[in-house]
């Protein structure tokens, strides 16, 4: 079949991407290994995808949007107006959240981290992983500041390697605590108490 009555052949080749990468890991991924599995004909994947870097983008830029969609479907975490109720229990509605994701598909969570973790050894991921923190974190700076946003992200993204690294089931009342250390004290958009010092004495 011509390349131009298929369409769909490139988004195939991104889902049997990441299926070679649930099954067999990162170090199982080739073209020929993702061209059979997506039933295509291993020039296919390189006329798409010159190199496994790029499939690999492609890849990530896709298990990026798991946690994401999970906090933009939520509407005291992602609604406009939602920086209008600054009483709402943020650490609450983030630890939930992320419990609701976490005891999903897990297999699917796994997933997203090992692409995203991949970045540590392939540079031209990097960009893309650091699409995740930003999305993540802006949808959080409707709701305070954007230091803040980047340090719950921070957070959020440390117990969920904790939760999967040691196996350890997840503790919202935890997480809750935790987040709730990095939130901003009623009244304040900075983080800053009382007794805080301005910018300029604390530097």
């Amino acid at each position: 079949m011509s390349r131009r009555h298929d369409p769909e052949r490139r988004q195939r080749i991104i889902d049997a991407a990441i299926r070679v990468v649930g099954e067999k890991g990162i170090a199982g991924l080739s073209h020929r290994t993702v061209a059979a599995e997506a039933d295509v004909p291993l020039g296919s994947t390189t006329y798409h995808f010159a190199t496994l870097d790029e499939l690999l983008v492609a890849a990530l830029r896709q298990a990026n949007e798991g946690f994401a969609k999970v906090v933009a479907a939520h509407p005291a975490l992602s609604a406009p107006d939602a920086a209008l109720a600054p009483d709402a229990d943020l650490p609450g509605e983030l630890a939930r959240v992320l419990g609701e994701w976490l005891g999903g598909d897990r297999t699917g969570v796994e997933l997203e981290y090992e692409l995203y973790l991949a970045a540590l050894r392939r540079p031209a991921l990097r960009p893309v992983a650091a699409e995740w923190a930003e999305g993540v974190g802006a949808l959080l700076a409707r709701r305070t500041d954007p230091v803040t946003a980047r340090a719950l992200v921070a957070v959020l993204d440390g117990i969920c390697l904790q939760v999967l690294l040691t196996d350890t089931p997840y503790d919202e009342m935890y997480a809750r605590e935790v987040l709730a250390r990095v939130v901003p004290e009623p009244g304040t958009r900075d983080g800053r108490g009382p007794g805080s010092l301005p910018p300029a004495a604390a530097g």
